[in-house]
Formats: C-alpha cells, sequence, structure tokens
C-alpha cells in the first residue's frame, strides 16, 4: 500500500507516521500492492481527527474517526474500515472492474454478513425547480437533515444537508 499522509494543524511526525503505517498497514493483507490510501491528520481544539480514504475503481473506501488522542483515532479507523471491508466485500468484488484492487485472498475469503443493506421503506415526490437557499428552508421546515430539489438554475438534481454548526452543504452532480 502506497500511504500519503498530510498534517491540518499538527506537524506529521516520524512517530504519527509510523503509527498510521503500522495500524493502517493491516489493511495491505486486502489490498493489491499499488493501492494509494490517502490519510488527513487534523487538530482542531480537543478534537484529533484522522480521516483515511482509499479510493478502488468505482467506490471510494473512507472513515474519520475523532477522539482527544490522535493514535487511539488511528485505531478506531482502522477497526472501521476492516468492518467495512467484510461486510461489503460481496458488492465491492462483484462489480468486477474492482477486483484488481484486492488480494485474492480477500477475494476468495468468505466473511459472514453481518447485516445485509435493506432498503425498507420507498418515498416518491416531486421535484420542484427552486434555488438551494430555498431548499435549506424547506428542509427546515420539514424538520429534515437532508433535502433533494431540482435546482432552478442548473436544472440537475441536487442536494442540501445540514453541517454541524448550523451551516449547510450542497451536492451537486459532477457533470
Amino acid at each position: 500500500m502506497k500511504f500519503i499522509i498530510v498534517g491540518k494543524n499538527i506537524e506529521v511526525t516520524e512517530g504519527l507516521k509510523s503509527a498510521v503505517e503500522d495500524k493502517i498497514g493491516k489493511l495491505e493483507k486486502y489490498f493489491t500492492p499499488d493501492t494509494e490510501v490517502h490519510v488527513t491528520l487534523s487538530v482542531e481544539k480537543e478534537r484529533q481527527k484522522i480521516e483515511v480514504t482509499i479510493p478502488v475503481k468505482g467506490n471510494i473506501i473512507r472513515s474519520e474517526q475523532v477522539s482527544s488522542d490522535m493514535y487511539i483515532s488511528i485505531d478506531l479507523v482502522e477497526e472501521i474500515i476492516e468492518r467495512q471491508l467484510k461486510k461489503y466485500k460481496t458488492k465491492l468484488v462483484d462489480q468486477q472492474q474492482n477486483a484488481a484492487f484486492f488480494k485474492q485472498e480477500y477475494i476468495d475469503k468468505d466473511f459472514m454478513d453481518e447485516e445485509e443493506v435493506k432498503i425498507i421503506r420507498t418515498k416518491k415526490f416531486d421535484i420542484k425547480p427552486m434555488y438551494p437557499e430555498d431548499a435549506c428552508v424547506q428542509m427546515e421546515l420539514l424538520g429534515h437533515n437532508f433535502y433533494v430539489f431540482c435546482n432552478a438554475e442548473t436544472e440537475q438534481v441536487n442536494v442540501v444537508y445540514k453541517r454541524k454548526g448550523s451551516t449547510y452543504g450542497l451536492i451537486e452532480p459532477e457533470v
């Protein structure tokens, strides 16, 4: 695995780099040697955060963990990614184009499905053209965390969502 480690508001010391490579390196049993692992370490006040992103064709395996100690965050993020890999193995590998990113042992090994993804409810609704700001107001009126709408400016389906700190995000399709 190839590690790309960056720090935001933190110096990536040899100790941190070694801890990341040792702990996240345990995942190399799943991936081919040329798989890139993007790691971002950041500090905000007392929050020690690690974000790990592993792009594989058509999918992104990602986790972020926050704690008061960066080494604890590193431990937690590795466990979460390993759990994701076991849980979604069949879905990841069934898309044959992705098989090239994973080691054969991972592809061949059976993991028990802890919980299969099941859609238990389907909603249909009219998507009305509106501006993102109006969509945020509508989302607040409904008491939801996200809202799907047709952007009046681009005529594309977009999503607005609540972020931490009473801010909003907008998801637009890439054309």
